[in-house]
């Protein structure tokens, strides 16, 4: 456990690191994730500061059951899809997602430049996942670890 600040810049950043099963971990590609949280072992929530590429995606649109999400940008404009929404988001513009809202949710770039923001979300264990636009369920389990279903309850 590191016991001092840092630089969150100094924290390598996976691109295209994914949990995702195929076919849907192309979509985030264009993405890296610095995880601060991990690096402070952090167990009650997680803290990333991910970068999104020009045509990247943060994730597939999704709402969550238990955890709570919130979003903060601090590079680039971003576009937040929210339900059948969407906003522009530009550096100090920030977002909440409540778990069981069924609100679902991403943030893609479609600008010409890379958009950088912060992602805060509590560790609860047995979370489920909804992704309304595909055939995909996730599940939490109590080690932190996801597993993938179609939505008839078929693995992938």
């Amino acid at each position: 456990m590191l016991e001092k600040p840092i630089r969150a810049d100094s924290v390598t950043a996976k691109k295209g690191a994914t949990v995702y099963p195929e076919p849907f971990a192309g979509l985030v590609e264009g993405r890296a994730k610095a995880k601060l949280g991990d690096v402070f072992s952090l167990s009650n929530f997680g803290v990333n500061l991910t970068i999104l590429d020009p045509g990247a995606a943060s994730a597939l649109k999704h709402a969550h059951t238990l955890q709570d999400e919130f979003v903060y940008v601090l590079e680039g404009t971003l576009t937040l899809v929210h339900g059948d929404e969407e906003f522009l988001l530009s550096p100090g513009d920030c977002m909440g997602f409540k778990a069981g809202s069924g609100v679902a949710h991403q943030i893609v770039n479609r600008s010409d430049r890379p958009g950088k923001y912060l992602e805060i979300g509590d560790r609860r264990p047995n979370d489920t996942v909804t992704y309304p636009d595909d055939d995909l369920v996730a599940e939490g389990n109590a080690g932190g670890g996801w597993s993938f279903s179609r939505k008839d309850g078929t693995p992938y």
